[in-house]
């Protein structure tokens, strides 16, 4: 889901930024965690790739006393249940930790809860650790996990998550250190996402005593393997080890993320060992970094798709013949050439290959036999929108500076416009406030399309494939079928994953004739490390996964 969960806007999950966040999986004890297994070896074919993906770093030599990062923007705020973007979650996940934890392998492992049980289609038991410490001194028990959960369920909190829990009946303390979640009925992705920021714990007395400015001032009482530092307004947060750790501690004793909005800034700060690394490296830049002698680039799978998100059904964009016209214009080929740097692949696929990895091969197949080439049709273009009648009709499309990949690709709409006869005009947004596209209708008006880069959360399609179910949260523009909504049901229910994806194939040929959002390339997560440290992973588990404290001293 991401804003990733689970996002990158103009760039999940959820969510650039996005769940979304925009923008991440789990799913029953030791069978949910074998069936939430990310992508096997070989399940992203690379062979069509200008670039490899890396499975990770080498592993750190030994402790430092601090390294810095690259951040693209400052987070609005850093509590859990608004924990939606790139910059939010990247330091997060060092600080909160969930009830499950994703891997760098994109497996899901235990996190604060030990075990994890399925006695019955509508119930999930967490067993939690012992002995857990939190930031502020106290000890996690199952009432802070109650309240946590709770936090994401309250609608006046305006939670990000609150979708996960949308067939939550109950959340209730069974025991000392037990907490059992009762649903309406069976939901395959709820288990999934407490390895995201949806299944965050934090200490309830903290959290409490916080009030208004939990996430803003202060620590944010959870236990991770860091604790909230120095937070410098308009400058840096700074992360310091927390030497109580009930896990393995952190190699470096403090982290510091710069925010640096500006992508020559960024760039130039890596070269010149200004910071020591950073994810999201301005597509501008890989050739630069990738032959730079101060450090090394590095891809990973990414489980990211490039997309035009459509904002506004009400005009133009109302009739998909002119939806479809601009996807049949635009060319995909040439943006990731520019764009991406050459590192992505065109698609028009909604859904990343690797989503699928779990889906037999027919199944497979089946989810992306049919889809529409990738490559442009201007003739086919004008002629859906000469006989939609919306040959000069005005369109709004947001852009920022936050990065080439989405300055390039406003551009490439409005080109692929111009070409077929439609009027698209740009709307430049900050960096800082391109997040607010994902929280604040307000920020979207005027606005007919952003670019959108979203980040599954969990290695399931539905994922994705859910945000254009009537009052989803990403559905922006109000798309609502009552057929779509009642597939998704079926998918949602379904725990057995090969029966679950060959339902998620016909929500994602449903969702690609309608172009609910324009798919434009798929695009691998990137790392950038200086000669003084190693051991950050690769693939986009940075956003839950805590990283920074694999993070140490390079050979």
């Amino acid at each position: 889901m991401t804003i990733s969960p689970r996002l990158r806007t103009g760039g999940r999950r959820r969510g650039r930024y996005g769940r979304l966040t925009a923008m991440a999986g789990a799913l029953s004890a030791l069978a949910v965690l074998a069936a939430c297994s990310g992508p096997p070896n070989g399940s992203s074919d690379s062979s069509d790739r200008a670039f490899a993906l890396s499975p990770g770093t080498p592993g750190a030599a030994g402790p430092i006393d601090s390294f810095s990062w690259a951040v693209y923007a400052e987070p609005p705020t850093l509590d859990y249940t608004v924990a939606f973007d790139y910059p939010q979650n990247t330091i997060l996940s060092n600080v909160c930790e969930s009830l499950m934890r994703l891997t760098p392998g994109l497996t899901v492992e235990p996190g604060l809860a030990r075990k994890e049980s399925n006695p019955d289609p509508t119930t999930w038991v967490y067993d939690l650790r012992e002995g857990v410490r939190f930031h502020d001194g106290r000890t996690m028990s199952a009432d802070d996990v109650v309240h946590s959960l709770g936090r994401q369920r309250n609608p006046d909190n305006a939670a990000a998550w609150a979708q996960v829990f949308q067939n939550v009946t109950a959340i209730t303390k069974t025991g000392p250190l037990q907490v059992t979640v009762e649903l309406k009925k069976p939901d395959s992705q709820f288990p999934q996402y407490m390895a995201t920021a949806a299944g965050v714990v934090a200490s309830k007395a903290g959290v409490e005593k916080a009030g208004r400015d939990y996430g803003t001032t202060g620590g944010l009482a959870c236990s991770g393997p860091f604790e909230l530092g120095t937070w410098h307004k308009g400058q840096s947060i700074e992360l310091d080890r927390f030497d109580a750790y009930w896990g393995t501690g952190a190699k470096a004793g403090k982290v510091e993320f710069r925010f640096l909005t500006d992508p020559s800034a960024r760039t130039n700060a890596l070269l010149s060992g200004e910071v020591d690394g950073g994810y999201l490296i301005p597509t501008e830049s890989y050739a630069r970094l990738g032959r730079s002698v101060t450090g090394t680039l590095y891809f990973g799978e990414g489980l990211s798709t490039v997309n035009v998100n459509i904002t506004n059904l009400k005009g133009p964009l109302g009739d998909v013949r002119v939806r479809r016209a601009l996807s049949l214009a635009l060319d995909r080929s040439g943006f990731v050439r520019a764009g991406l740097g050459d590192a992505g692949r065109a698609t028009t696929s909604l859904t990343t290959r690797a989503a699928w990895a779990r889906a037999a091969h027919s199944t497979r197949k089946a989810a992306f036999d049919g889809l529409a080439p990738t490559e442009p049709d201007l003739d086919k273009a004008r002629a859906l929108i000469k006989e939609a009648g919306a040959s000069g009709a005005t369109l709004t499309v947001a852009t920022s500076s936050i990065g080439q990949d989405v300055s390039l690709l406003a551009t490439a709409v409005q080109a692929a416009g111009t070409q077929i006869g439609l009027d698209i005009r740009l709307k430049s947004i900050a960096p800082n406030a391109f997040t607010a596209l994902f929280t604040d209708p307000g920020a979207r008006e005027g606005i007919d399309m952003f670019p959108l880069t979203y980040y599954h959360s969990i290695t399931d399609p539905l994922d994705l494939l859910a945000n254009f179910r009537t009052g989803a949260y990403l559905n922006f523009a109000g798309y609502s079928d009552k057929g779509y909504d009642e597939l998704v049901d079926r998918a949602t229910a379904a725990h057995d994953p090969e029966q679950r994806m060959k339902v998620e194939t016909k929500l994602q040929h449903h969702a690609a004739d309608r172009l609910l959002w324009i798919p434009v390339a798929e695009w691998p997560t990137s790392v950038f490390l200086n000669q003084r440290i190693t051991g950050a992973p690769t693939t986009i588990a940075y956003l839950y996964y805590p990283w920074a404290a694999d993070v140490g001293a390079a050979p």
